[in-house]
């Protein structure tokens, strides 16, 4: 979990380096940014650095040591994590409470505690009540990193209590290099996946597995189909999600991924609906697009646009997923059953 590991976010080790040196570390950081860029990563990578038995230079670790093995391992019993647990779409009070008891323990190896929360976003009322004692006077040697996507979605009771670290999406450049670094021999396919991934490399990741391939071609050829079989495609999307596991970070990438490709066929579409060309495509899906722009109509495109956008907002806000896939399959079938009604399929 050494520095060279974890790309793009020089200039925040620096921020914490020049703290530390300056003997200005603070007691509660909120680190925001976009989900998959790192974030968590580094408040990783941060808390093995300064729990090292034997740090080679400040605010670095030597990766070899017992402390910093645990540190990687998750079993350092000084490092405190607190997620949202699966299934689950806040934190609940009972965890955190647990939280802050063990941050009030003494360190065991050594001067200094850090708890991580690695789920900021999904604090209630309740949870962030509990926690705000902890927060405004942590126990002495403690560090707190909160991990978010953004301040609009903090408390302000939390917020004001933080300082706020704020992390910018990866380089294209960055993101190529951990494809590579992840086996993708393809450089062409490294490029392409880097600028489709908005910054995040958790996105490129999961862009380039195989599974995510296959699902596509299938949820595209029933999408664009002339008479769609919804039913179908709801289990079809469904069961993508439910491949991701019960973690629901993942699931609610898996969401992400799935409405961006549905934005970008209806962008095409509307496209053709337009008279304008459209690149990158194959010639077999470009003629399944310009006849689904054509039965749909650049209204019916539009609408499920703006219905697709909302449900971007909705998996931020973390409403159940299967929720979500049901209302937007739904009014794909809503908009071509009420073209096909009109005459215009």
């Amino acid at each position: 979990m050494a520095w060279h590991n974890i790309r793009g976010h020089d200039a925040v080790w620096h921020l914490f380096l020049t703290a530390l040196e300056q003997n200005r570390l603070g007691q509660a950081y909120l680190l925001v940014g976009p989900e998959g860029i790192g974030k968590t990563l580094f408040a990783r990578a941060l808390a093995q650095a300064l729990l090292c038995e034997r740090p080679p230079a400040r605010l670095s670790a030597c990766t070899r040591c017992p402390a910093c093995a645990q540190v990687v391992a998750g079993t350092h019993p000084d490092v405190l994590v607190l997620r949202t647990p699966d299934g689950k779409h806040e934190l609940p009070v009972a965890a955190m409470r647990e939280f802050c008891a063990q941050l009030a323990r003494t360190p065991v190896r050594g001067a200094r505690k850090i708890g991580i929360v690695e789920d900021a976003d999904d604090f209630n009322d309740e949870s962030a009540n509990s926690f705000l004692k902890t927060l405004e006077e942590p126990p002495p040697g403690t560090l707190l990193l909160l991990i978010a996507t953004s301040t609009d979605r903090q408390l302000p009771t939390i917020l004001s209590r933080c300082q706020v670290v704020h992390f910018a999406p990866l380089s294209e450049a960055d993101i190529v290099a951990i494809l590579e670094h992840h086996g993708l021999a393809d450089a062409d396919q490294r490029l392409r996946l880097a600028r489709l991934a908005g910054g995040s490399a958790a996105r490129a990741l999961a862009l380039a597995d195989a599974s995510f391939a296959t699902f596509r071609r299938q949820l595209l050829d029933g999408l664009l189909a002339p008479q769609p079989d919804f039913r179908r495609l709801t289990q079809l999307w469904t069961q993508f999600h439910d491949d991701a596991s019960k973690d629901s970070a993942a699931q609610r990438l898996r969401a992400t991924l799935v409405l961006q490709l549905l934005i970008d066929t209806l962008r095409h579409a509307l496209k053709r609906s337009l008279g304008l060309p459209v690149e990158g495509i194959d010639a077999a899906e470009l003629l399944q697009l310009t006849a689904f722009a054509e039965r749909v109509g650049t209204e019916g495109l539009l609408e499920l646009l703006e219905h697709c956008f909302a449900a971007e907002h909705y998996v931020e806000r973390r409403v159940q997923l299967l929720l979500i896939v049901e209302t937007i399959v739904g009014k794909f079938c809503a908009v071509h059953a009420g073209n096909s009604r009109s005459g215009i399929s």
